[in-house]
This record gives C-alpha cells, sequence and structure tokens, in this order.
C-alpha cells in the first residue's frame, strides 16, 4: 500500500469552485453593504423603518455598521482565494455577522435583508463543505 504526500495531493474541483464562489459572494456581498451603509449615513430618510420594532437603532448607526462590515467583507472575499484556513474562518464568522447584522435591518429594508441573509447562508455553506486539504490552491 503506498502513502500519498500531503504537498502532492490532487485539489478538488468542487473546493476551487466552491471557495471560488464564497469569495466572490462575499466580495460582493461587501459591496452591496457598503452602498447600503452609505446610503443610510448620507440620507436618513432613505430608509423607512416600520412602526413598533423591538430593536430600534438610528439609521446612522446601522449605516455604519453596514459600511464597515461590508468593507470588511470585500478583504475577507478577497483572502479567501489564498486558500488559507483562517481565510475560511473568517469568512464564516463574517458571514454569519452579516446575516446577524441583516436580520436586524429586516424593518429598514425587507427584501433587501432577506436576500442578503440567503447569501450569507450560501457563502456559509460553500466555505464548510471542504476540508483543509482540499482548500490548497496549486
Amino acid at each position: 500500500m503506498s502513502t500519498i504526500d500531503r504537498t502532492d495531493a490532487e485539489v478538488s474541483g468542487w473546493a476551487v469552485g466552491l471557495a471560488a464562489f464564497a469569495g466572490a459572494i462575499m466580495v460582493l456581498i461587501g459591496i452591496f453593504q457598503a452602498f447600503a451603509g452609505l446610503a443610510a449615513i448620507f440620507e436618513d430618510e432613505f430608509f423607512v423603518v416600520a412602526p413598533n420594532y423591538i430593536y430600534d437603532v438610528d439609521v446612522t448607526t446601522w449605516g455604519w455598521i453596514h459600511l464597515i462590515l461590508g468593507v470588511i467583507l470585500v478583504f475577507a472575499g478577497i483572502s479567501i482565494y489564498s486558500g488559507a484556513v483562517w481565510a475560511r474562518s473568517i469568512g464564516v464568522l463574517l458571514a454569519i455577522l452579516s446575516a446577524v447584522a441583516n436580520f436586524f435591518f429586516i424593518p429598514y429594508y425587507p427584501v433587501w435583508s432577506v436576500l442578503i441573509i440567503a447569501l450569507c447562508v450560501a457563502v456559509i455553506w460553500a466555505l464548510v463543505t471542504y476540508g483543509p486539504d482540499q482548500a490548497k490552491y496549486s
């Protein structure tokens, strides 16, 4: 029985494809988040809050949250292409934070928030469906 050297292991096409998908979607989500954040910062009246929402936070505060999260997501999405385990871990963590932030943003922009949450779930799935040995690019 022969042993395979871990450095010569073949990279799964699925692993590379899922990582590329996750990185691209993270960059896209980050850009969307940043634009939504800028809209909330520059034009408070752009987002209209639903009445009697339990989590009542100022729209400008949400704008800064989305802007900062968006910029970090773009950099994390780009770092996914390195194939590093830390990049995948940070990507999963940021996708979770983005989904939670958009959950609280639902009364301000419901369809948008649900769409971003769905994309975050897709990113999490793409980043955790393959092992670290498969994530290394040649």
